[in-house]
């Protein structure tokens, strides 16, 4: 088994950590006080070429390996979960799905925007009374006679759902069935369509500099060639979207935790008790070497799960326990980096402050902990 990292890989990862530690790190703490979105920041991400790291050169990408677009994702959540949520997003939940299942016309039409960053489509999944329970969506789509579609209903914590370069939704609405056997169709819509309205989210816990949205439909109008792949499968394309989008949420939590981790140990090492430093006392060098061991751990477990995918073998119930065991490690490494800094740790002033609360939401998004321990548990027989 070969654990080397491909001088691609090793390439993508420098470039994007000095492009966190020099652009997004000086700016971090003043953007999550301001809960403001950074349009600049985005576009110079787009710049880097996050935004098409996995998209093929044909649609202006430069067509990597998943792993590589999963090593940035890591690399910028060392430094600021907002930004990586906001790259994750704008790859894993608005490129991919017109990646895997648009056809020619709408990637020709839509992907070059979105892999040079200039512009940003959203996923419009999650509602106010379906969230684990995606099957419960009232939004519906209506079909008319002329083949377009009317669109009612309302969707909730979207991540990129409202930014200044938003191009469109790509929205899962019920088209037809049952009540019992709901039928499920997702459709692009582009901003500016009549009766397509959103509202930015405030007062967030976490990722306060990331664009969170409430989007509504009413009576919006769509036509028959904003279907996405094709009527009927927009929950089996909702499903293989957040097997790989989990992915992404691990690559998360793996760098919440790395950069907690650095910051706890540089301040173990400077800060002096009783006469020499924090990390010299075994009770916090045990707290960091479990911290380090359960950091490697989930990297190469993710790593793991990545090489799967890229290799295209079954990978859905290994994302699900990378994205459910790294999310775990990002909460327990910076709750022991914030106890490690003591009453400083409380402080806004330092960064684990801000790791604390951004690690908070990746237990709950792109599935829950409890599911993920629903999907590992079905795929184990159980």
């Amino acid at each position: 088994m070969d654990f080397e990292l491909s001088d691609e890989n090793k390439t993508i990862r420098d470039l994007v950590r000095k492009f966190a530690e020099t652009r997004i790190k000086p700016k971090a703490h003043e953007l999550d006080e301001k809960e403001e979105f950074s349009l600049e920041l985005t576009r110079e991400m787009g710049a880097l070429g996050v935004f098409g790291l996995i998209v093929p050169e044909a649609y202006g990408g430069q067509g990597l390996d998943y792993l590589s677009y999963v090593i940035a994702i890591e690399e910028l959540a060392r430094v600021d979960g907002s930004h990586a949520a906001t790259a994750a997003a704008g790859v894993s939940l608005g490129v991919a799905p017109l990646l895997y299942f648009g056809g020619e016309e709408q990637k020709k039409k839509y992907l070059p925007r979105l892999a040079s960053g200039e512009g940003l489509f959203a996923f419009g999944l999650t509602e106010p009374g379906a969230g684990s329970d995606s099957r419960g969506s009232k939004t519906k789509a209506v079909e008319n006679a002329d083949g377009s579609w009317t669109i009612n209903g309302s969707k909730i914590f979207i991540t990129n759902g409202s930014t200044p370069i938003t191009d469109g939704i790509i929205v899962q609405a019920v088209s037809g069935g049952t009540p019992d056997a709901p039928e499920f169709t997702c459709f692009i819509m582009e901003k500016g369509a009549q009766g397509f309205s959103a509202k930015t989210m405030h007062k967030k816990l976490m990722w306060r500099a990331s664009n969170t949205a409430e989007l509504y439909f009413t009576n919006v109008r769509v036509p028959a060639s904003a279907v996405l792949g094709a009527r009927g499968e927009g929950s089996k394309q909702m499903l293989k979207t957040l097997d790989s989008g989990r992915l992404s949420i691990a690559a998360m939590g793996l760098g919440c935790a790395q950069g907690a981790y650095e910051a706890a140990l540089a301040y173990a090492r400077q800060r002096q008790q009783f006469g020499k430093p924090l990390c010299r006392f075994q009770a916090i060098a045990f707290k960091l070497a479990d911290m380090a061991m359960k950091i490697e751990h989930a990297r190469i477990f993710l790593y793991r799960a990545c090489w799967l995918r890229d290799q295209k073998k079954p990978f859905g119930k290994e994302s699900a326990m990378a994205k459910l065991y790294c999310s775990e490690v990002a909460q327990e490494v910076a709750n022991e980096a914030v106890q490690i800094h003591g009453g400083y740790g409380l402080m806004k002033e330092f960064d684990v402050e801000r790791f604390y609360r951004d690690q908070r939401l990746l237990q709950i998004g792109e599935g829950t902990s409890e599911i993920q321990r629903l999907v590992i548990s079905r795929a184990i027989g159980c």
